[in-house]
């Protein structure tokens, strides 16, 4: 069986450069680490690395491992997680999944609520766009965005909850000769350079690609992120202009505006609340918070709200 600490060895001297520089930073010495690379390379019947020069250098068998050890390695630091939890009595924990700006915006009100409920638990709240997983928990609640002319997502194990649609808006210096319309066609936008804060295709990317394409142009990119915060700075400093969820601008500052596309452009956000067998008052409680939250962020921005869809 192949040893965790031993893979961790192995990332640790790929990352550092050399085994004298990862002793360094693991507190360990040289010997140390050399005997555990030794150890790896006869677990695995593998070549690991080369001599050369005065030093030794990883083939590309080592890269290869490393690389495919990495979510193993995520998903083994989440357990020694669990068990020094477990050992400090603090073994509770409710598990969020969402997007950057609802993670702003809404989740605060939930982890709030939670905590007057269970004064000891830990609510970790993780990325899902993009999606991976590895290193996590199961969500007990995953927020994700979906076209409102779209298909609706239902996952197995959960109660589906819409929570609001949203329209997306134009964000651009407040200089631009645009800055002052009420509301923008989107195909005005054609000749514009773009920032774009979706490298990885996530759902609202695509609802705006989709968006472009209907208005019959591609957007010229001059840089892609996978940040609105760092869109946004970009924009800021007048290098182009970018396509943002309301969501993720609710008080645009005063160097830029916001303003709404027409038509108009949107996406659904949907709560999955996962049916746990033993902590389901708990999960129903922390999705209700959350419908709330929803909705008065809604009502204070002018956005829709549906009817409790949960089903």
């Amino acid at each position: 069986m192949l040893s965790a600490r031993r893979l961790e060895i192995l990332h640790a001297v790929l990352a550092a450069g050399s085994v004298n520089a990862a002793a360094r930073n693991l507190n360990y010495s040289p010997a140390t680490i050399s005997q555990h690379l030794t150890a790896l390379a006869s677990e695995t019947g593998l070549v690991l690395f080369e001599k050369e020069g005065r030093g030794i250098v990883p083939t590309d068998a080592a890269l290869h491992l490393a690389e495919q050890a990495q979510s193993v390695l995520a998903d083994f630091a989440r357990l020694e997680r669990t068990v020094a939890d477990l050992r400090a009595g603090q073994g509770e924990h409710l598990a969020l999944a969402c997007f950057a700006s609802a993670a702003e915006e809404l989740i605060p009100e939930v982890v709030r609520a939670v905590r007057e409920l269970r004064p000891n638990i830990t609510t970790e709240v993780s990325l899902n766009e993009p999606v991976d997983g590895r290193g996590r928990r199961r969500p007990d609640l995953d927020i994700r965005t979906e076209p409102v002319d779209g298909a609706e997502i239902r996952l197995e194990g959960y109660l589906r909850h819409e929570l609001l649609t949203e329209e997306l808006l134009a964000v651009l210096p407040a200089t631009h000769p645009l800055a002052g319309a009420r509301s923008l066609p989107l195909g005005e936008l054609r000749t514009e350079p773009w920032i774009d804060h979706d490298i990885y295709d996530s759902p609202t990317g695509q609802i705006i690609l989709g968006a472009c394409t209907a208005a019959g142009f591609a957007p010229r990119y001059v840089a892609r992120l996978d940040n609105h915060h760092a869109a946004l700075s970009l924009v800021r400093a007048g290098i182009g202009i970018t396509v943002l969820p309301r969501l993720a601008v609710p008080d645009p500052p005063g160097t830029l505006v916001a303003v709404p596309l027409t038509p108009a452009v949107r996406r659904r956000i949907v709560l999955h609340a996962r049916l746990h067998p033993r902590r389901g008052g708990l999960v129903a409680a922390a999705a209700a918070r959350l419908r709330s939250a929803a909705g008065h962020w809604a009502a204070g921005h002018g956005q829709a709200v549906p009817g409790d869809g949960g089903d």
